[in-house]
């Protein structure tokens, strides 16, 4: 009796907090600004990259952290992000005198809402891990129950999903907790002429290559990604030209942190490759890097490329929420 007992109160909780009212909040951050990239140096080129400065965000609201992607607007400044707790965010970067990144402003958190309107707080749910933007869309990519969900853009703070994109190959094949890790949207006027693509974190095929996919248009179809361990693929985003920017994260004890960023050729996505790339970045523990999760790609008007990661802190406080950012060598 105890026991069916127990189990009926599970379910109503479970069914209390998938029919939790949506919040938003403003959230207060504090930031201090990272000066060097490698620990101890003043050197500013790491690879193809150099760098060009960094904030360390902190806030007392227990909202903050596990921020999992990242979107920069047109502006280059404001910015939409999702939480893998299953939150939007939105705010603005600031920047001091000499154009660095100095802070965060305007930072607003709201739950993210169901087919019904509601908000779905189960983590398993929730687990948002990819996001993406174009017109009139936002596309968020979901890990532990994997899907792609499209909201409307503006408005999707506050709106249900208004669709969903097909994957082509079986979601049986993706892993638990290494599936839908990255969505990004490739440029209009390149061969996929702005279809979405995804790559896995950790999910593989028979020969060990990270599982991919071009979700639309007349070259949809899946394609892998070589892997290398102990590297996970955790964001990626397109270039102005078409080629991808992988982020990659690595731990184990022997060696601890380290994150590194593989250039893959446009010519290489598409449907049956087999797609590598250069790696244009490595850093281990001896740079200002933690739980790197998030990359975005901003082309500002005078043609500059500039490459911002962001790291999720787990809501730990062993680990940091960092914002890094680069400019792309020609």
């Amino acid at each position: 009796m105890l026991r069916r007992s127990l189990v009926v109160l599970s379910l109503l909780v479970s069914a209390a907090v998938a029919r939790a009212e949506p919040i938003s909040e403003i959230v207060q951050v504090t930031s201090r600004q990272i000066p060097q990239f490698k620990v101890g140096s003043d050197e500013t080129m790491f690879g193809s990259l150099e760098f060009i400065g960094g904030i360390e965000m902190t806030s007392a609201n227990p909202l903050f952290g596990a921020l999992s992607a990242i979107r920069f607007r047109a502006d280059g400044d404001s910015f939409v992000a999702v939480m893998d707790t299953g939150h939007w965010v939105e705010g603005a970067v600031t920047r001091d005198d000499a154009g660095k990144l100095e802070g965060l402003t305007n930072l607003t958190v709201t739950s993210m809402t169901d087919g019904n309107g509601k908000a779905q707080l189960e983590k398993w749910r929730v687990d948002s891990e990819g996001l993406a933007l174009r017109d009139g869309q936002a596309i968020v990519s979901f890990e532990q129950l994997p899907r792609i969900e499209v909201y409307p853009d503006p408005g999707f703070a506050h709106a249900k999903p208004v669709g969903q994109l097909a994957l082509p190959f079986p979601a049986r094949e993706l892993r638990g907790n290494g599936g839908l890790e990255t969505i990004a949207i490739a440029p209009k006027n390149g061969p996929l002429s702005g279809a979405a693509v995804i790559v896995s974190e950790r999910s593989v095929d028979d020969a060990d290559n990270l599982l991919a996919g071009i979700l639309e248009g007349p070259m949809r179809g899946a394609f892998t990604v070589v892997r290398e361990d102990p590297y996970s693929v955790t964001d990626g985003a397109f270039l102005p030209g078409g080629d991808l920017l992988l982020l990659e994260r690595r731990f184990n004890l022997a060696s601890g942190l380290g994150m590194r960023i593989r250039r893959i050729a446009a010519a290489d996505i598409r449907p049956g490759a087999v797609a590598d790339g250069e790696v244009i970045l490595d850093a281990d523990m001896s740079y200002q890097i933690d739980n790197m999760e998030a990359l975005d790609v901003v082309a500002r008007p005078d043609g500059e490329i500039r490459v911002i990661v962001l790291s999720d802190d787990n809501h730990s406080i062993l680990e940091r929420n960092l914002m890094l950012e680069f400019r792309l060598a020609k």
